[in-house]
Parts: C-alpha cells; structure tokens; sequence
C-alpha cells in the first residue's frame, strides 16, 4: 500500500530527527576523549557547536518538508494529519516528547505561530514526559558485601580512560575511605548497594560519576568526581550531600555532556535524588535545552490555567533602564522583555543586549550566572497582568508587546529562574546570612573574572541570592569578556581639579574600568562594605584586574571546582 503524503511527512520529520539526536550524540561522546587528552580548547568549541546543532536540523528539515510537499507545505490540514502520523510512529519511543519538539519547532517556524496552534501542534499541558517510568535501567549496580574498597576497585575498573588512573591505588582508598566516613556520619555502617550511571558526566575540564548508595531506608547522592592531569585521572572529590549535588546540577551551570541511550529514565533517576529540582531543569543540564524549555512552558502555562487567582506583576527590585521584568506571582519565574528605548547613561542598541545573551547561553557559566532562555511569541492572559505592569510593556516595550484580544503577545523574552535580588536581600536578612552573602558577592566577581568574564555593572541589584545563598549574576546588558576592558587607576588630581567633580576633569575611553570606584556605588552598611574590602579588596585593584588578564592571555587556568573544598579528596587535590 502506497504510503500517504502525511506518512512520508512524518516519517521525514522522524527520520531528521533521529539525524540531529545521532550528531547529538557524536559531538557528545567527544567528551571523554577531550577530557582524557585535555584538549581543553575544544571543550568550548565542542560545547558551542552542540547548542547550535539544533537550530541547523530545523532548517535543514524545512527545507526537505517544502521539497516533499511543494504547495502542499502551506497546509495546515496536512500538517495536522502529519502530526497525527508522527505520533503513531514514536508511540514506542521512550524519549517520545523529544520528536514532538521537534514536530513543533518545525511548524512554529514555518507557521511564525503566536501562542500555540492547538489545530497543528503537539500540547498536552497536563501531561507529565516521564509519567509511567520508574527508575533507570542503564545502571552499574554493585553490591557492598565484601567492602567498600573491592567496589570502589570495581567502580574505577568500569570506568576505563585511555590515559589510565594515576596512582589508581590511592584513588580506590580515598574514595572508599571517604564514602565509609560519610555513612557512618548518617548511622550507616556500610551502605547494601550503590548504583551508578553507566555512563560518565563531562564538563570542562571534569568527568563525574553519578549515582546513589542505596542504605535499606534511604537512598543517598552518590557522585565522584574526577579530573585528568599529565599523570592521568585522579579522583578528586566524593559528593554525597543533597545541596551540593544540586549545585553541580544548578541552572548557573554549563551543560553537561553525556552520551545516554534514554534520557527520561534518567531524569527520573536524579529526580530521585534531587526532588526539589524541576524537571526542566534537569532536562536543560543534560544538554536537551528545547525540551527543558518545553517543560518549562508546560509547567508554567499549566500553573496559569490552574490558578485564575495568579497575578503577573513587576518583579521586586530596582526598575531596570534595559529590560522590563516581570513574574507570576506564586511561580519562581521572571520574563525579561527589551525596552524600545534605554534611559541614560545606557548607549547600546537592541542587538548588542541580545548578543550579550547570546554569549552567555555558549559559555561556561562556572555556576555565577544564571542559564537565560529565549521565548518568542509567548500568549498570556491579560486578565491576570496587574495593570500597571500591563501600561508599562504596552508603553516602554510597544516593538515587542501588543494586545492579541483578550491575551497579551510577547513576541520575544528571556525566562530565568527567578532569585532574590541581593540589594534587597541584605536588607532583609539576618546579620550573618547578609554578611555571608556580601563575601559570596566578592567571590563570585573573582570567580567570573578568572573565567574571562566583566559583569559591566557590579551593583548589587543586577545580581541575585539563591537559596543556598550563593551570589548569582542576572543582568547581562553591559556583561562582555574581560579582554575588551582596560583597567585604569584614578590618576591623580592636580590642584586646580581638586575641587572639580570627577567626571569634569577624568578623560574615559569606551573599555575603560576604573576599579577603585566600585565601593562607592555599592550601597551597603559600612560594616558590609569593609569586611568585602578585607576580604576581597583585590577586586578593587586595577592591577589586581591587569594581572588576571595577562595570566589569561598566558593561557592560565584557575580551577574553580563545583564544589566545596570538603568534598575534596585530600590526598588528590590540585595544586
């Protein structure tokens, strides 16, 4: 029987993505042959290419559809029928929701849809991707009866590199040790089995081995981490704590890469151990960013449908010169919209904030800047907009907002994840946490600047403060690498400009940053301010600034792990 033209539309759409998820999955593998050669350059580059990989099979599929169908492509019968057909084909998929994107991003580009097409498109807001899936299957299980040193021998021996284990003895004893101390610590003598995925995580310049301890009443994060020198791979870190596990998992963090056979198995796996971390999130973190912001606009339009009581409204903070922001009211997200004009001082253009984003999506965000998705033609209820935030968009951000009858169109915005802004925050706060927070604020600018990144602007409303009380960079419009800075000291006065304000008598060239101005602006208690200063005054310091960028250009590397020093291994840390 001749198959329709719907079923030859469908079974191309399958086939291109079955295509992109092979090319996924090559740029992928490359990880571990990059981590074991160190060929960390390529790490970024690979990185980089992955994320664009998407966006390259939509268009190349396009541009088959329209072969295949000629005028035909233009119907949305056809393409309803195709949909239709496509969910016949992937019904036996586990990963069935990933080629449903797929299907969507196809027809939401040739269509230019605003809001959904519930006539073309894949919906089901209220359908869960890992609803009936249990637990992993592609798991290491190894059972704990002889001893924690003879499974960590066992572990290593199952995750193989070509440039070997350095001093794979000591590894084995520092992991087993390490484990035995933290199980004692939770009551445990020894754990009855422990459970890994069989396949390693890789981003820069570390490979984890990610798994649980399973105690007879719980189960416990189990994550080793390891890191590859000239000698070989060491292990370097044994994490077990939910928090700190849910750091290297954090939206502030890269992508990883991992080369899974199923992926929503695995969600469930770590959403096991982590279950306060949404499932876009996990989604997201495993390099599947379409259909983490799938999940994420599921989610999100769902809680709007549920709730007629939700309110849209400004997000707390200072009023941005940039961005319009606002958040649903109980939901712990923030939309971000460009205004049509920038208030002064602000001098950059529409483009340069969407690049600065853009930049930021590709790069390592060494967990100090928040992972910012890019929505088009988002449809909300304007019933729930509180009215002023409404005259704003409608007023300051006409190019890109507009009523659509009874909804609201935005037609393009970054979604985050939304934080606590830190001006607010250490106002709000007990002394200690406020004081905690401020010394995280100076690391986090150091941390970002050794990674080759200038914030721009360093006030404290344009970063954020998670619930961990880690300081989180969030505003992007002036953010750029540091090599297109020039780090000045304030020169000094002569006696007829004493008296003159600054600005009248300092000449200032486009890059220049002038260090020793930043505490002025900081606008925190004094005893706030000093105790930055002690701690990191280096940060105000041209020469400070000037030293990380030679060190840079050198090709220096600053290890920044993504956990704290006590999850370390002694006996392997670097140097």
């Amino acid at each position: 029987m001749t198959a329709t033209i719907q079923q030859r539309a469908a079974a191309l759409i399958l086939d291109a993505f079955l295509d992109y998820n092979a090319r996924f999955s090559d740029i992928t593998r490359r990880a571990k042959r990059r981590f074991e050669r160190r060929d960390w350059k390529y790490v970024r580059v690979d990185a980089a290419a992955r994320i664009d990989l998407y966006d390259v099979c939509v268009r190349e599929t396009l541009g088959r559809l329209e072969l295949l169908l000629e005028e035909r492509v233009r119907s949305r019968q056809v393409w309803s029928a195709t949909r239709d057909e496509l969910q016949i084909l992937i019904e036996p998929l586990l990963d069935r929701e990933f080629p449903k994107t797929f299907y969507n991003s196809l027809s939401r580009r040739f269509f230019h849809t605003n809001g959904v097409a519930a006539d073309i498109e894949f919906l089901a807001l209220d359908s869960e991707p890992t609803a009936g899936i249990d637990d992993a299957a592609d798991l290491h299980r190894y059972s704990v009866s002889d001893g924690l040193t003879a499974v960590c021998e066992r572990i290593l021996a199952d995750y193989p590199f070509a440039n070997g284990y350095a001093d794979i003895g000591s590894c084995i004893r520092s992991i087993s040790r390490t484990l035995g101390k933290r199980m004692r610590e939770r009551g445990v003598e020894r754990p009855h089995a422990i459970e890994l995925i069989k396949t390693a995580f890789f981003r820069e310049r570390r490979a984890y081995l990610v798994g649980r301890a399973l105690t007879g009443h719980e189960q416990v994060p189990v994550v080793i981490a390891l890191v590859s020198d000239a000698d070989g791979v060491r292990a370097d870190a044994v994490i077990t704590e939910v928090d700190q596990v849910s750091l290297l998992f954090s939206f502030t963090r890269s992508y990883f890469h991992v080369d899974l056979p199923t992926v929503a198995d695995i969600v469930v796996f770590l959403g096991g151990l982590l279950p306060h971390k949404p499932i876009e999130e996990l989604y997201t973190v495993l390099g599947r960013a379409k259909q983490g912001k799938t999940e994420r606009y599921r989610h999100l339009f769902r809680h709007l449908s549920m709730h007629a009581d939700e309110r849209l409204v400004r997000a707390d903070g200072e009023r941005g010169m940039v961005m319009a922001v606002f958040t649903p009211r109980d939901y712990p997200l923030v939309f971000k919209v460009i205004r049509d004009q920038f208030a002064y001082p602000k001098d950059i253009a529409r483009r340069q904030v969407e690049e600065k984003y853009r930049l930021v999506f590709r790069y390592d965000r060494i967990g100090r800047l928040v992972d910012a998705q890019e929505f088009r033609h988002l449809r909300f209820p304007q019933r729930q907009f509180e009215e002023s935030m409404l005259e704003e968009l409608l007023g300051q951000c006409a190019e890109t907002v507009s009523l659509d009858g009874e909804h609201v169109l935005v037609r393009h915005c970054y979604v985050e994840r939304r934080l606590r802004p830190m001006n607010l925050f250490v106002r709000e706060a007990e002394p200690e946490a406020a004081l905690q927070a401020m010394l995280d604020y100076g690391q986090s600018i150091k941390d970002m600047a050794r990674s080759n990144i200038f914030p721009g602007d360093l006030l404290l409303k344009n970063f954020g403060i998670t619930r961990g009380g880690r300081a989180i960079f969030y505003d992007y419009d002036e953010l750029c690498l540091l090599d297109a800075c020039t780090f000045r000291h304030i020169p000094e006065a002569r006696e007829e400009d004493e008296t003159r304000p600054l600005e009248e008598w300092l000449t200032v060239r486009e890059g220049d940053v002038f260090p020793e101005m930043f505490p002025r602006f900081l606008g925190v208690p004094a005893h706030l301010r000093l105790a930055l200063i002690e701690r990191h005054g280096e940060i105000f310091d041209a020469d400070w600034w000037r030293g990380v960028q030679e060190g840079l250009a050198r090709g220096d590397y600053s290890d920044i792990p993504p956990y704290p020093q006590s999850s370390r291994l002694k006996a392997t840390r670097l140097k």
